[in-house]
């Protein structure tokens, strides 16, 4: 499809594999409230220095919505297993940094209180002059993983998120980073917003849904090793 308002030089098509554009912050906004009047198409939107990208979550399709359930079940089950650690799960919702930055991650992952909460008569976005950045956001890599691991990857380090998953569907394999000083991202191999998770534990969780095909059951399994090993 096609954002029919948008200034000429944004009105491409619309497509699950990412193109990003170049735009300025109003060309953004103006391409933001198209999109909230077309209410028959849910879209993801993403700003970063002068950089657009539009994704229609109607062509995500199957394995991305498994995946992205999957994930937030999994947010649920350690919750369940490490009730020290209160977790609000936000995921798709777009957040701004106004004049600069512009997000919605599949995963939005708070951890403790100064939780972002809608307020009557306010846009319904996570505003970032008001509220802090989430502790944790990750992306669904099903068609995207090229872009995840780049241009969504400088945005997110722009923006200071403590830590990026992004799950790659087709390689069965979860990328971690945590947020350096330095401004960039640096791989880790455990957690350090659910503390101390083990990465390849959420391949395997992964792994686990492709045998059975389940999402459900595989974040009932990963419940059951997070359990074991806490216990």
């Amino acid at each position: 499809m096609t954002v029919s308002l948008l200034p000429r030089a944004l009105s491409t098509p619309i497509s699950a594999e990412p193109r990003w554009q170049t735009a300025t912050w109003q060309e953004y906004v103006l391409c933001r409230e198209e999109c909230d009047r077309q209410t028959d198409i849910n879209h993801q939107l993403f700003f970063n220095q002068g950089q657009l990208l539009v994704t229609s979550m109607s062509a995500e399709g199957i394995n991305h919505a498994a995946f992205a359930d999957l994930f937030t079940m999994i947010f649920m089950a350690w919750s369940m297993s490490h009730p020290q650690e209160t977790l609000t799960s936000l995921g798709r919702c777009l957040m701004e940094k106004e004049g600069h930055q512009a997000a919605a991650p599949d995963l939005v992952l708070y951890k403790g209180d100064s939780v972002p909460c809608w307020e009557e008569n306010t846009p319904r976005r996570i505003n970032l002059a008001k509220w802090r950045v989430p502790d944790l956001v990750g992306e669904i890599s099903d068609t995207s993983l090229a872009s995840d691991l780049d241009e969504k990857k400088r945005l997110y380090a722009a923006l200071q998120i403590p830590e990026y998953w992004v799950v790659d569907v087709k390689g069965d394999r979860v990328f971690a980073f945590q947020w350096q000083e330095s401004g960039f991202y640096q791989p880790i191999d455990r957690s350090g917003v659910l503390t101390d998770l083990p990465i390849t534990l959420l391949a395997e969780t992964i792994d686990r849904l492709k045998q059975e095909a389940f999402n459900v059951k595989a974040a009932l399994w990963f419940g059951e090793q997070v359990n074991l090993s806490y216990s």
